[in-house]
């Protein structure tokens, strides 16, 4: 299977990750919003978090980058990163003992011990790509990215599975701020491009269309257009 960016779209229509509320729900970032986001059901079903491992891995490919390690965000992208990481290892020639490693974040960090043994469970080895669900302000992201540039983890490049395509309160796009980083951002899927689709689909009402025009007014990288 080979990387098409309709298909996964599909995969996303057909699997209700985006979809809209009736009364907005306030964000991590403090922002309140009618559309929502949302991966946990897919993280956990064995076959659909199969099907999306293989979406990465062929994105991946088309971008032409050749990784080492996948490390999934905590704890959104815990075990997208394990499985992509796992899948990955397997297919590469070299596969071998000591040659990939499984590595993991911690959902809370322990009290004690190095840094390396507080934020994760095992250290990523070479290349490494790192996985977000949803980025509206890359905050985690950012953070994972800078707790790696620490440990002198190579990050070549951040993918997530949907940018709601938000300006942060800096008024930087996610993209601008992680490659302030030296790192580069890629998302397979943009909520500018998908709302549309969705919302012509599930058609949830005038007051929600113009709630989230609204709401790209304020804080999106551009406007969107629902009606």
């Amino acid at each position: 299977m080979s990387w098409n960016r309709n298909n996964f779209y599909d995969f996303i229509v057909e699997n209700n990750v985006i979809g809209f509320f009736d009364k907005p729900i306030e964000l991590k970032s403090g922002r309140s919003s009618y559309f929502y986001v949302n991966w946990r059901d897919i993280a956990e079903d064995v076959y659909l978090i199969d099907k999306l491992s293989d979406y990465v891995i062929n994105f991946v490919r088309n971008l032409k980058l050749k990784p080492d390690t996948f490390f999934g965000v905590a704890e959104g992208a815990t075990k997208l990163g394990v499985i992509t990481q796992y899948k990955w290892a397997k297919i590469q020639p070299d596969y071998n003992s000591n040659a990939y490693s499984l590595s993991m974040g911690r959902g809370k960090p322990k009290d004690h011990g190095a840094t390396k043994d507080k934020f994760f469970l095992g250290i990523p080895k070479g290349k490494t790509i790192i996985l977000e669900d949803v980025t509206t302000t890359g905050s985690s992201l950012i953070e994972t990215i800078d707790e790696f540039k620490d440990l002198n983890v190579n990050v070549i490049a951040a993918i997530g599975l949907t940018n709601r395509n938000e300006l942060r309160d800096d008024k930087k796009t996610v993209e601008q701020a992680i490659q302030e980083r030296e790192v580069n951002y890629y998302s397979m899927s943009d909520a500018i491009d998908i709302l549309p689709k969705i919302f012509k689909i599930i058609n949830p009402g005038k007051e929600i269309a113009l709630q989230i025009e609204d709401y790209f007014d304020k804080y999106g990288i551009k406007k969107i257009k629902l009606l």
